[in-house]
This record gives C-alpha cells, structure tokens and sequence, in this order.
C-alpha cells in the first residue's frame, strides 16, 4: 500500500534563513488562494498590467498601510524600487553626494555597511567616521566613538547587520543639518520608528517584510528635489516619486505580498509595538540559553548590541557546529549555518517566525548542550 503523500503544511520547516526568509502563513494561504484568479482582476495578479486600476489599488495600499504602520508624514515619498541594498548604496550616493562637494560619512558595524561605502566612494568623498572591523563588527559605537561634521552630505548606518548580529536599539547621534539614511532591510517593521528622524531610510523586502524583488524606500522630498538631474534614470529618485512608483514596470507580485504582510502586522499582530514585544520575547528565549550554557553557546555580538533579527553565535569546535546543524535538520529546523565571515550559527527569527519554531529551536539546544557539552 503507498503511503500518502506529505502535505506542502506537514512539509514546512522552521526556516531561519537570513533571506529570502519566511513569511507569515496566513499571508501565504491568502497568496495561494488568490493566485489562480485575482478577485475582480479576471486573471492572476501575475498577469495583469501595473497600469491596471486594481494593481494601481494594490501599491496605494501597500503604501498607505506601511505610512500608517510607521507614522510616515505626507513630507515624505514611499517609493517601490527594484535591485534591492545594492541598488540602494549606489542611488543614495548619486543623489545626495554626486556634485555637493561635501562629503558622505559612514558608521561602519558590519559587512552591509562596508559594501555601502564602497560604492559610495564611486560618487564623491565618503569616510567611515567609525569602523569596528578590528573586533569583527561584534560591537556598535557609542556618541563619543565618533563625531559628525555640520555640513555631512549625510551619516548612513545599516541598522541591523544580519551577518554579524548587531542592532542599534536607537539612532546614532546626528546633527539636524545632517540627513540620518538607514538601511533598515532586516529589521525593518520589527519595531516602531521614528520617521521624521530620518532623511531617508529603505529595506529590500525579503528579510522581513515580503518576497524578494522590491525595495521600499521611504524619503523626505526635499531631499528628492535636491538631486543632480545627471543621475542615471533609475538611480534618480524623483522619477519614481514623480511617478508613483511606475517610472518603469514595479515588481508586482512583490508589492502585493508586501501589502498582505502590512496589513498582517496591522490586523493580526496589532501594529509594531506588539510586534516589538513578540520579538522580544523570542529574542530574549534564545539569548537565555546561550547565557547559561557556561560558554558552550558564545555569541559573537556583544550583549548590549544584539539584534532582535539575527541570533549569532558558535560553539566549541568546528565538528560540533556540524553536527548541531545535522542533528538540527531533523527537527525540522533549516538554515541555520552562519555566514563564513563568523561561523558557527545564525538563526534568523524575523516577524514571520512562529514562537513554536524558537520553542523547538530552544529546546534543541538544551538538549544538544545536555548531549555534547
């Protein structure tokens, strides 16, 4: 007699990618569901126009519910863009450094913010005002680790390094002559915000606010109007702002997902400060153990620096990480190798992750360190 086959339900794991990551499964029921036949659309939403009137709906929306989510004030665009960070160390440059004569500063705490001032250099004067390579990016810098000049074209920081596992828990220091810019990708929607700190701030979805494809990048539009028309097109902001997000063909499927997972945050889970709490108390599970595991678990970042978003750590030899990601398998728990530049394991707990998966996870490691240390 043959067995039944497995249901895609009974075949999900905890995912614990870095990114693309797991998303909310109400948001993927709804996917699914509406998949075949967008209602009132006549045919999937892979199919139709982005000039379509439902789609042009779907992104209004999309960008209504993430203004409300984060108080986001009419002074400010949320635009949809494509080409994800990468895109984004380029544009942000080109737009606020190119032809200023003033130099871009940069608060360096991980491999994001490296690969950003790298690109920003193409463009003009970009310095790290603050780097923590000497210690591996295990640490965040303090207001007397560093200092921003009056006339800064901006300071930039990457909010959450997902690699190394650090967050800052509030903005750096910045003179309010100085446009703050953020890359909040992962940890963006993990907690409220104060907007109107910022110039700008923008997150590629797939790590904790959608599917790969679409970035949301959310703008003063002052500082849109004050770009060098010279900017190639796509990089030049206010071709998307002037053309609500459609200066060339958006990522569709990507938005629609995006504005499910908004409006999961706010129907669902309440908006982000119960969001907050959730992540908290997930967070707070995991770091429990690797505190009282006499050094079995050690995490890499510093303990008042640790993300919410990415919980990174290593144990006592190479073979034994080898077999706490074999053994972690069977347990339905995936993607937990670190990233070669800190070894040992990152587990991505974004929004989306159920408490049950950090449950199984925490138990795991109890036992594992009962097993092994």
């Amino acid at each position: 007699m043959t067995a039944p086959a497995p249901s895609a339900a009974t075949d999900r794991v905890f995912n614990f990618s870095a990114g693309p990551a797991c998303l909310p499964e109400s948001v993927l029921r709804e996917v699914q569901d509406e998949m075949l036949c967008l209602p009132g659309a006549g045919a999937s939403l892979l199919e139709i126009s982005h000039r379509d009137k439902l789609f042009v709906e779907i992104l209004h929306d999309a960008q209504n519910t993430l203004r409300s989510l984060l108080g986001i004030s009419d002074d400010y665009s949320v635009m949809f863009m494509q080409g994800g960070a990468t895109l984004q160390f380029s544009a942000i440059a080109a737009n606020l450094l190119r032809g200023t004569g003033k130099r871009a500063e940069y608060l360096l705490t991980g491999s994001w913010g490296k690969k950003a001032i790298n690109e920003a250099k193409k463009e003009g004067d970009a310095v790290a005002i603050f780097d923590a390579k000497e210690s591996n990016y295990d640490h965040l810098p303090t207001s007397a680790d560093y200092s921003v000049s009056d006339d800064a074209a901006y300071l930039y920081y990457c909010s959450n390094e997902t690699i190394q596992g650090v967050q800052f828990q509030d903005e750096p220091e910045c003179p309010e002559s100085v446009p703050l810019v953020s890359d909040a990708s992962s940890d963006f929607l993990c907690r409220p915000l104060d907007v109107q700190k910022y110039g700008m701030l923008y997150a590629c979805a797939q790590k904790n606010a959608g599917p790969a494809g679409v970035t949301a990048v959310v703008m003063r539009k002052d500082l849109i109007e004050k770009a060098d028309p010279s900017v190639p097109g796509y990089l030049y902001y206010k071709n998307h702002h002037d053309n609500d997000s459609e200066w060339n063909t958006p990522p569709t499927f990507a938005i629609y997902v995006l504005g499910k997972v908004a409006r999961w945050l706010r129907d669902e889970i309440g908006g982000l400060e119960a969001m907050e709490k959730i992540n908290r108390e997930k967070s707070d599970s995991l770091y429990k153990i690797i505190d009282e595991s006499g050094g079995f678990y050690r995490g890499h970042a510093r303990p008042e620096c640790r993300s919410l978003m990415n919980v990174t750590f290593n144990l006592p030899s190479d073979e034994l990480t080898a077999k706490f990601i074999s053994e972690a398998a069977t347990h339905r728990l995936a993607a937990l190798k670190g990233h070669r530049s800190v070894g040992g394991i990152r587990a991505s707990i974004y929004n989306a992750m159920p408490q049950e998966g950090v449950e199984t996870l925490g138990q795991f490691m109890t036992d594992f360190l009962s097993s092994n240390g």
